[in-house]
């Protein structure tokens, strides 16, 4: 490939091309053909359009035309070849430090008993990582009954951090949190990543979970080199979940349904997942623990420094200068009112 300068990606399609040769043969002995048609012993060349109702082409308009469609084809071709230039260097996606976040946005992280909620606090929390990030790199999922990939993991947390205004409970059309879901997801991300690289899971949550199995399921995450490292959110007091539409959420009996932090829950799944476990607050204490016990990567920092050329693709160019030329055959022909 060359360094820089203007190239081809795919210059092979230059050889279609060559169609354009068997198409004039075909054109030129058609024409030919025609002109020794059995029907110009009946009539001379000018009478014969009173004869048959249509006239032949003119050799100059016959060519004319194969010309405008050979430029057409010719701007195909070429814009199927890919013209390029100028690049960019981008740096390579390398084994290191990866820690996807699993966010609760349920219902229950709706409630109040941590300003302005459980919700705004963790959107606070990951703002902080961001924040004080320098070496790990970050994802995003969302879940509630189903989990929505907000952001695989990227170097670019800045797109993470615009997203957060956005996040909020309304997200989930089906109520409730479903924890095994989410872990299904994030471990298909993280499955994806070089061998060498140190994946983490970091869950923010009140721990308002009823699914079985959930220990087991992370001590087999930590058995695959994925640890679990929980941030819990809210209080054990706890407070009333909020209604979608206003009002309060109650049970069956009538009574508003609370919900406090399972704080005993959040440290167990911590523990099973050989992670750390922090209560959400103001201070940074707890997002800073949590970013050193993702940053736990034995390569040294040069694994980072391979480079890839991204080059500025300009197959678009011939396909505007083609549809420029086909927009006048699409023109409807005016027409002509009834005559008074």
């Amino acid at each position: 490939m060359p360094e820089a300068g203007f190239h081809f990606e795919q210059p092979v399609w230059f050889w279609g091309l060559l169609a354009l040769v068997p198409v004039a043969i075909w054109l030129w002995r058609s024409a030919a053909k025609a002109a020794r048609g059995p029907i110009h012993r009946y009539a001379d060349p000018h009478l014969l359009p009173h004869l048959t109702g249509t006239r032949d082409l003119k050799a100059t308009e016959r060519w004319g035309r194969f010309l405008r469609w050979s430029g057409l084809w010719a701007l195909l071709i070429l814009a199927m070849a890919g013209p390029r230039w100028d690049y960019e260097d981008v740096r390579l996606f390398h084994p290191g430090n990866n820690l996807l976040i699993l966010l609760d946005i349920s219902r229950s992280m709706e409630a109040d008993d941590v300003a302005p909620s459980r919700l705004g606090r963790a959107r606070q929390e990951i703002q902080d990582l961001i924040m004080q990030n320098r070496q790990v790199r970050l994802g995003l999922i969302a879940f509630a009954s189903v989990p929505h990939v907000l952001s695989p993991i990227t170097e670019d947390t800045y797109t993470i951090l615009n997203a957060l205004p956005a996040l909020s409970t309304d997200l989930a059309r089906l109520q409730g949190s479903r924890l095994h879901q989410a872990l299904d997801r994030a471990e298909g991300l993280l499955g994806s990543l070089p061998e060498d690289s140190a994946r983490s899971i970091l869950l923010i949550s009140d721990g308002d979970f009823d699914e079985p199995e959930l220990i087991p399921r992370i001590e087999k995450l930590a058995e695959q080199g994925i640890r679990f490292h929980v941030l819990g959110v809210g209080t054990e007091a706890g407070a009333r979940v909020p209604a979608q539409k206003g009002g309060w959420i109650h049970d069956r009996s009538g009574q508003p349904v609370m919900s406090s932090l399972n704080e005993s829950l959040l440290q167990e799944l911590a523990t099973a997942g050989q992670g750390t476990y922090q209560r959400a607050d103001y201070r940074d204490s707890d997002t800073e623990e949590i970013l050193e016990a993702a940053a736990v990567t034995r390569l040294p920092p040069e694994a980072g420094d391979e480079r890839t050329r991204i080059w500025n693709e300009r197959y678009y160019l011939p396909i505007l200068a083609l549809i420029a030329l086909l927009v006048p055959n699409f023109r409807g022909r005016a027409r002509l009112g009834p005559k008074k």
